[in-house]
């Protein structure tokens, strides 16, 4: 069963940096990436690495955020730099193998202004 286990995130100032750190169970992940929700909003696609190291980013955070992966320990990081108050939410962890999609518990982050 894959699992998917997040670490960081936390409470930090407009324009701080935070980063975010998912290790997963098992390998073989053709996808992994970040996604968010906010309260009251639907989850949104924040940043996705192929196993290739094609990236993709919400244009929201294009230049602000940097996602990495390292295939040999099955881990995605998320550097987010220049936060603002705006990018507080949730943050899962996301991983697709083959057609299933797995999902991390969330971690908060929140930017105070």
């Amino acid at each position: 069963q894959v699992q998917l286990v997040e670490s960081g995130g936390g409470l930090v100032q407009a324009g701080g940096s935070l980063r975010l750190s998912c290790a997963a169970s098992g390998s073989l992940f053709s996808i992994m990436g970040w996604y968010r929700q906010a309260p009251g909003k639907q989850r949104e696609l924040v940043a996705t690495i192929s196993s290739g190291g094609g990236t993709n980013y919400a244009d929201s955070v294009k230049g602000r955020f940097a996602i990495s992966r390292d295939n040999a320990k099955n881990t995605v990081s998320l550097q987010m730099n220049s936060l603002k108050p705006e990018d507080t939410a949730v943050y899962y962890c996301y991983a697709r193998r083959w057609t299933a999609d797995y999902w991390g518990q969330g971690a908060q982050v929140t930017v105070s202004s």
